[in-house]
């Protein structure tokens, strides 16, 4: 499995994750977005960010849902309500693994959100 991003192919797992984490950029997260069946928004793009962030500046750290339920109702304060329904949302296939493959980092171990 591949993305293909200005006539390269970007290697990716069988789950869809990118195989070399450096090659991301925003223009192959469209591609993966796109793949995923998922719009980005100004939205998912704080997800994506947030989570690069964590994983990149903080000993890879991977969020679970309930850590980005917590950090965004902080960043979000136009929203009445930020819960697991408003990052499903975003990501329906599940708000840590699905916008971690869009955010090109590997896939996360762990089973549930909380």
């Amino acid at each position: 499995m591949g993305y293909e991003l200005n006539g390269k192919t970007h290697e990716a797992t069988a789950n869809g994750y990118l195989v070399d984490q450096d090659a991301w950029s925003p223009e192959l997260a469209a591609v993966i977005a796109k793949a995923q069946e998922v719009e980005l928004t100004e939205k998912s793009w704080d997800v994506i960010n947030y989570l690069r962030d964590e994983y990149f500046n903080n000993s890879a750290n991977q969020p679970n849902e309930r850590h980005m339920i917590k950090h965004f109702k902080e960043v979000w304060t136009d929203m009445a309500t930020v819960d697991s329904k408003s990052l499903y949302m975003l990501f329906p296939r599940g708000p840590a693994k699905q916008a971690g493959m869009i955010a090109g980092l590997p896939e996360t171990k762990r089973k549930g959100g909380y």
